[in-house]
């Protein structure tokens, strides 16, 4: 990253490298648009991750729903989500989990204009 890229603390730069990392990840995710895929996953987690080829740490990410690990490994919060709705889980509460904050507070703070990075 370039010196003149700005940073904010516990956020990731998701890049071609960041891409191809994560790829295995992100089409697990991505594949969970779909009911049937969506029902598969519940009926074996373990087994339709091993399908994807998720490296064993992408894979305990997603079993234990390390949504933090599941950014480091390369994944993107788009398709993230997409696990994350599997588990009824908002954007609210995965911006919570990210920040520190509860769901709750995690909502009052984007309603108060966001987080101060200064």
């Amino acid at each position: 990253m370039s010196s003149s890229t700005p940073q904010v603390p516990g956020t990731y730069v998701f890049d071609a490298a960041e891409n191809r990392r994560g790829r295995a990840l992100n089409r697990l995710c991505g594949s969970l648009k779909e009911a049937e895929n969506r029902e598969r996953f519940k009926a074996d987690e373990a087994s339709y991750c091993e399908a994807y080829g998720l490296t064993v740490a992408q894979r305990d990410a997603v079993l234990t729903r390390d949504w933090n690990r599941m950014m480091e490994l390369g994944g993107s919060i788009f398709y993230v989500f997409k696990l994350a709705m599997v588990d009824q889980k908002s954007m609210q509460y995965l911006g919570g989990v990210f920040t520190g904050m509860t769901t709750e507070e995690f909502a009052e703070a984007l309603k108060a204009g966001g987080r101060n990075f200064g």
